[in-house]
């Protein structure tokens, strides 16, 4: 009987590392979820900042483009 409890308890303890090892597995995989999540909202947000960036140095190019029109037009009136 002493050596059915043994077993038993063996085999309990194998099944009870086995749930932990699965559990272990899930968070894992979530975590490896996650940051591919994460991933991807970084490359998004690169590209927004990108296409910010070529916007904003546009308006400047033309910002220097009208004022250079406008110096040109008051050096012409004076």
């Amino acid at each position: 009987m002493n050596k059915a409890q043994a077993m038993k308890k063996e085999q309990d303890n194998w099944t009870e590392l086995y749930h932990k090892t699965i559990k272990k597995l899930e968070v894992m995989i979530d975590v490896q979820r996650q940051v591919r999540e994460m991933m991807k909202i970084a490359r998004e947000a690169n590209t927004t900042i990108t296409e910010m960036e070529s916007n904003i140095l546009k308006a400047s190019i033309n910002n220097q483009t009208i004022n250079a029109t406008n110096i040109a037009g008051v050096l012409e009136d004076l």
